[in-house]
């Protein structure tokens, strides 16, 4: 594959980079770290709808749901471009790239026609309603119950760690719907208002000071049928394309550039010099920055499959992976490098903006989204590597039956 932009990509990465500067400043004259969520969300708003009238809110979507009708590589170069801007992001991530690609597969024309277009414009926002509190690394252990009555569902369960429900409209729910046969085979997916009745968020204190992560309370909630993605029974599926869709967001850079760490080595005092001078730091300098190399030509392999109109495949795990422990690593370094001024959190005085600091400790929780690091490793090593699978003693056996289940 050639990494170079040929003509045509060079012309359209000029044309980005055109409108980026001519409308990005708008909303990127008050640093992020300065403004509490409520505002950064009402900026985030106004710049997905800027992004959305100009075709560049998903440059691969089709342009009758409101999209660019362009390229992955397309895609690929208004990311890149958009990166050198302080511009919002984080709010739209889980709905565009991982809800609203499942409704527009499972979801009949109706809903995707009232779905589709708003996410793209930032009008309404998506989480995903997986993760119980006994079924995390083992997402199909769900216990949330979707009972049949009529032509509608009565759903009654707990999901932990969901991501911006708290401020999210719409949510994919994962249920049960059939606990008498094997946990793969009796899941049902659906689509939930989450300001619907029944429906409670409560929002979980981390340890970076903010609440992304919520846990859901559904207390008798009525779904109608048409709801529903995919068929009866057959939520797994629906599950694992979207989670194919997360593990590709999941791989997406994450930290400082690779620039804005040598410009802080270079003013961190060490010894006589500076920690830039450092040979055991230059050596983890240079892991860090082939890891972040091989991050991008790896999700470079993912936007070639999508061109060819293949779903992304195990190997995204890769990205996730490595990218989150890549984080965690590169920021704990440079925290300690800071000796006592490394304490220091306050965005006004601390070394970029004290991302480094919430970035520490927001990562052990990255570990464990979106695929814990241990199940990643699994489906590497068997989907991707062909090793022999881990012994699963409850795959044949009904969910009813196994210990816990009740």
């Amino acid at each position: 594959m050639d990494f170079d932009d040929t003509a045509e990509e060079g012309i359209y990465r000029a044309e980005v980079r055109c409108w980026l500067e001519a409308n990005a400043p708008a909303v990127a004259s008050a640093r992020s770290a300065d403004l509490d969520e409520a505002a950064r969300l009402v900026r985030a708003r106004a710049w997905q709808a800027l992004k959305a009238e100009a075709g560049y809110a998903r440059v691969t979507w089709p342009r009758e749901w409101g999209g660019g009708g362009g390229t992955p590589i397309q895609q690929v170069i208004f990311n890149q471009e958009e990166a050198r801007f302080d511009v919002p992001s984080g709010f739209f991530g889980i709905g565009l790239g991982m809800c609203l690609p499942t409704v527009m597969k499972y979801a009949e024309e109706g809903t995707r026609q009232r779905f589709v277009a708003p996410a793209l414009r930032g009008e309404q926002i998506w989480c995903q309603l997986f993760s119980e509190p006994s079924a995390g690394s083992d997402a199909a252990a769900v216990r949330t119950r979707a009972v049949r009555s009529g032509d509608d569902w009565i759903v009654s369960g707990q999901k932990v760690w969901t991501t911006g429900a708290h401020y999210c409209d719409y949510g994919l729910l994962l249920t049960r719907t059939d606990p008498s046969v094997p946990k793969h085979r009796g899941l049902t997916m659906f689509w939930i208002d989450m300001k619907a009745p029944g429906v409670s968020v409560r929002p979980i204190h981390q340890m970076t000071g903010g609440s992304d992560f919520n846990e859901v309370y559904l207390d008798q909630v009525r779904i109608a049928d048409a709801q529903r993605l995919g068929e009866v029974g057959e939520g797994w599926k629906v599950a694992i394309f979207t989670l194919m869709n997360e593990r590709v967001e999941g791989g997406k850079p994450r930290g400082p550039e690779i620039d804005a760490v040598l410009r802080l080595a270079a003013q961190v005092p060490h010894g006589e010099s500076t920690l830039l001078g450092d040979g055991a730091f230059r050596a983890r300098l240079a892991d860090w920055f082939v890891q972040s190399e091989g991050l991008k030509y790896t999700r470079f392999r993912t936007m070639t499959a999508l061109s060819r109109g293949l779903a992304p495949g195990p190997e995204a795990s890769i990205g996730k992976l490595v990218a989150v422990n890549r984080l965690q690593d590169l920021a704990h370094e440079l925290i300690e490098q800071q000796d006592l001024f490394g304490l220091v959190c306050d965005p006004a005085r601390a070394a970029l903006d004290a991302s480094l600091q919430h970035d520490f400790l927001y990562a052990p929780g990255l570990r464990i989204a979106g695929g814990t690091d241990e199940i990643l490793k699994n489906i590497i090593a068997e989907r991707v590597l062909g090793l022999p699978p881990d012994v699963r003693v409850d795959k044949d056996v009904s969910f009813n039956a196994l210990p816990g289940s009740h």
